[in-house]
């Protein structure tokens, strides 16, 4: 049970942290419902449950790619463009009801698979997610000794509560949307967009600064 609670605070910590993937998940929910929020979790969800287990059963190999010079740096480039390529797509495709003034009904204008992906990408491109991985396993799990069922309690402590406090911000995501008028909603994609391609350009900066040094 402490293996679980331990896992939780820090899955509870990690839920906290605004990123591209919260802004994703709000713009998704908000425009196009519940469901289509939650395929974007999923992918989420999917893409930190193999980065576990990947970190788990090969933690040493992994590290050493980790730490290969051009991982950084192939793997910061493609997520930045991809980031960029997300936020510019979401500033570009603007439902006509918004610029009218209508608010839209709900619409899924994406496939599940292509939510899917989205969120899976978004999670898996961003270098820094497998360094959190990797690191978590170095520092507490390898480091304090924990056997596999307690690894299996920590992990599935913080995944758990991830997957929890994402399916929430979906829930409230979609509870606020007829709270808003339009031009409310056209400045959350818009917001959305622009956070995307900002963080985009930081990431490339990031990783960058990071070869230099």
């Amino acid at each position: 049970m402490d293996m679980l609670l331990d896992g939780m605070k820090l899955g509870l910590i990690l839920s906290f942290m605004i990123g591209p993937i919260f802004f994703a998940l709000v713009q998704t929910s908000v425009e196009e419902g519940f469901r289509a929020g939650a395929m974007v979790a999923l992918g989420i969800w999917v893409s930190d449950s193999s980065f576990v287990l990947a970190v788990y059963y090969g933690v040493s190999y992994l590290a050493e790619i980790v730490k290969a010079p051009s991982f950084s740096l192939i793997l910061g480039i493609a997520g930045s463009i991809l980031l960029a390529c997300f936020g510019l797509v979401t500033l570009l495709t603007i439902p006509k009801g918004l610029l009218t003034g209508v608010l839209p009904d709900y619409k899924r204008s994406s496939s599940y698979l292509s939510l899917f992906i989205k969120g899976f990408l978004i999670n898996t491109i961003n270098p820094f997610t497998v360094f959190f991985w990797t690191s978590l396993m170095g520092t507490v799990v390898i480091k304090d000794g924990f056997d596999g069922q307690q690894a299996s309690w920590f992990f599935g402590g913080i995944l758990g509560t991830i997957v929890v406090t994402d399916l929430l911000k979906v829930i409230l995501a979609k509870k606020i949307r007829y709270s808003l008028r339009p031009i409310h909603l056209l400045w959350l994609r818009r917001i959305s967009g622009g956070a995307l391609i900002v963080f985009g350009v930081v990431l490339l900066l990031r990783v960058l600064l990071l070869m230099q040094g």
